[in-house]
């Protein structure tokens, strides 16, 4: 298992398998080749890298960043066909909805649309999606299935 970590973006092919912890407001974003069984996960912090105060920061970080670098590295040095490609997505809760202003659009729910106008940029289409609600998400892709588990963080496994 290869962990993936807040502003990262890792790779795996089977039998590898990808996990992030705790998505909360933050996306994580799969984008697979079936049929290579190879992936890339990006955990998705903040939806647009024009707002950055620094030229300097993780990959990542910005949806608009983190998406063309998961597609980049999967069409030149996996050599996947961008037409091949599907995604799957889970986060972007709304974790703070009592102090949230009503007129203002949660952070959570920035980040999906931005993940999701990056994938409609490349026509990646998703597959899959756990998004929204007002709890984190534990996520786990295998790339030999090309599926994931999702484990909601208010559960308590026994």
């Amino acid at each position: 298992m290869i962990h993936v970590g807040i502003s990262e973006i890792k790779f795996a092919i089977h039998p590898e398998s990808l996990k992030t912890l705790g998505l909360g407001s933050c996306v994580g974003v799969v984008i697979y080749h079936q049929q290579t069984q190879t992936a890339g996960m990006a955990h998705v912090m903040l939806p647009d890298s024009s707002f950055s105060r620094s030229t300097i920061y993780p990959p990542g970080k910005y949806a608009d960043t983190a998406i063309p670098m998961l597609v980049t590295k999967l069409t030149e040095y996996y050599h996947c066909p961008v037409s091949e490609l599907k995604a799957k997505m889970a986060g972007g809760a709304e974790m703070f909805r009592t102090t949230r202003v009503q007129s203002m659009e949660s952070i959570g729910t920035r980040n999906i649309e931005a993940v999701k106008a990056q994938l409609r940029a490349f026509h990646i289409p998703i597959i899959s999606e756990e998004i929204g609600k007002d709890y984190g998400r534990t996520v786990e892709f295998f790339a030999i299935l090309a599926g994931w588990r999702f484990t909601p963080c208010f559960e308590v496994a026994i």
